[in-house]
């Protein structure tokens, strides 16, 4: 993979993660900002997700083959809204691929039906997902990227399905994941990530975890939830038990992909920056702990889902277009 610079004016993790989401263009100037079309599917348990796909506007010729879709897995309270969604969308229009991004059960602006929300080892919703997107008419091959959270859950799902992942996607890429989920946790529990990103994540998930308890009154405590000052309480008292967890600790074991690395059987990227304010870089995976078919790297820059490049206010078009190069790289030598 080529080497990624911060740009001179945004020096240090905490700038590079802030900075992107709230004020970096996620696509040229040129373009306008991309148009989902929305579906909804009745899950298994008859609850529901909300897809959104990326049309192509340019028309196909009659009996074309189908191009390959790209499946993107959002972050923690993230949505196809998210500044790195908007960039894949843009980098996908650009390349004539298509694009699926998930949402996670309660993410796409309508509180879900059943009495669990989603969870970072959620790699039998990933199966569901990916299963069905393969099976569509005229399905081509497949790609999957997961973001943060959702990159997690992807490589879990790459590793709990080994050599048989392959019948589903041609390769699989994690960006800026907590694979080791108790390192992470403590990370963004401690200091300067304790007073603005834990804050900033329970703003929106308390509302909805007491959305879900007057859907089922008496699901978990609620006095004990509205007290949690940071994400291993909420954990305990909420994610936990609503998905089969004894406790914060043994579901961030269970849920780490970390442990899994070892069984992936296909072409799979996990990318994690070095200063990323979220993820220790003691934390990351090294050579040993992974397959053969796992691809690391490892920049030196560019925080928790950044990779800004350019003169102020900066684009996001560096990461979008690695990640999404190797990718397409794996598919044409797969």
């Amino acid at each position: 993979m080529n080497p990624y610079r911060a740009p001179w004016w945004l020096p240090g993790g905490q700038l590079q993660t802030i900075w992107p989401a709230l004020f970096a263009r996620t696509q040229p100037a040129a373009l306008a900002a991309p148009q989902f079309r929305r579906e909804r599917w009745i899950t298994p348990d008859n609850d529901f997700v909300d897809v959104d796909f990326l049309p192509q506007a340019q028309t196909e010729p009659l009996g074309a083959p189908s191009r390959p879709m790209l499946v993107l897995f959002h972050g923690l309270e993230g949505s196809s809204a998210s500044h790195y969604a908007q960039a894949f969308a843009s980098w996908a229009e650009q390349e004539k691929l298509d694009l699926a991004i998930p949402h996670f059960r309660g993410c796409s602006g309508e509180l879900n039906l059943g009495p669990r929300a989603y969870h970072s080892g959620d790699h039998v919703e990933i199966d569901w997902i990916l299963k069905r997107l393969a099976q569509r008419p005229g399905a081509q091959a497949l790609l999957a990227a997961g973001v943060s959270l959702g990159g997690n859950a992807l490589m879990r799902w790459a590793g709990e399905h080994g050599a048989a992942a392959k019948h589903t996607v041609k390769a699989v890429a994690s960006i800026c994941s907590p694979l080791d989920l108790a390192a992470s946790g403590q990370a963004i529990g401690q200091g300067f990530n304790r007073q603005v990103y834990t804050r900033m994540f329970l703003r929106s998930m308390k509302p909805k975890a007491m959305a879900k308890w007057r859907q089922f009154p008496g699901l978990f405590d609620a006095q004990r939830l509205n007290a949690a000052t940071d994400l291993y309480e909420f954990d305990n008292v909420f994610t936990a038990p609503l998905h089969g967890f004894m406790d914060t600790q043994d579901y961030w074991a269970q849920a780490s992909a970390l442990p899994h690395l070892t069984r992936i059987q296909i072409p799979a990227l996990a990318l994690n920056a070095r200063n990323d304010p979220f993820i220790p870089a003691r934390s990351l995976p090294a050579a040993h702990q992974v397959s053969r078919h796992v691809t690391l790297w490892q920049p030196a820059h560019g925080g928790h889902v950044g990779f800004t490049s350019g003169p102020p206010p900066g684009a996001l078009v560096d990461m979008p277009q690695a990640v999404g190069g190797w990718l397409m790289e794996q598919l044409r030598h797969g």
